[in-house]
Parts: structure tokens; sequence; C-alpha cells
């Protein structure tokens, strides 16, 4: 029943959430710090979650094939190259060191 309970507070939770953002005035919406916070939070939210799938297992930092990986596709969006090549060089790397490593 434990299961059943956090299902229900969580979808009332996010109910909440969403009745909260639509109450908001526009007038606080309309401000350069909330629309400069707004734009950059998909941003931080998309690097925590890169961050924490590429170095951590549960509570370890881990530094495999992964890490090697998203190091690649940071040189590889460096030298501005295209998304298709920074995702194929990632791809690549990830492949090579899982394969050199067992």
């Amino acid at each position: 029943m434990n299961v059943w309970i956090a299902i229900g507070v969580t979808a009332l939770g996010c109910y909440v959430v969403k009745l909260v953002g639509l109450l908001v005035p526009a007038g606080v919406l309309e401000r350069p710090l909330v629309r400069r916070l707004a734009a950059l939070l998909p941003v931080a939210l998309l690097a925590a979650l890169t961050a924490q799938q590429a170095f951590a297992d549960g509570r370890v930092l881990v530094l495999d094939a992964k890490a090697a990986g998203l190091a690649a596709a940071a040189v590889a969006l460096v030298l501005r190259a295209p998304f298709l090549v920074v995702v194929a060089a990632a791809v690549a790397v990830t492949a090579g060191v899982r394969a050199m490593t067992g």
C-alpha cells in the first residue's frame, strides 16, 4: 500500500507545482532576472544529469568509458564539429575504451 501512497503524493505534488506556475503573476515572469534564470535552468539541469550519469555509480565517483566518451564529445564541441560528429566521436571513444578494458 505504501507504493500507492507514494504515487498519489507524487501526482498531487506535480499538480500543485503546475498550479503554482499558472498562478504566478505575469509581471513577475517579465522581470529580466527571472527570464535569464528561466533560460539557464534547462542547461544547468541537463549538465547536472549528464555529469551524474557519466561520473557516478551510486555514491561512488567513477572514471570509466562513459567519462572518456564525454571528454571526446567535449573536444569535438570545442572544435565546433556538427552534432552528429560529436555523437559519433563519443560513441566511438566509449566503445573503444570498453573494448580495450575488457
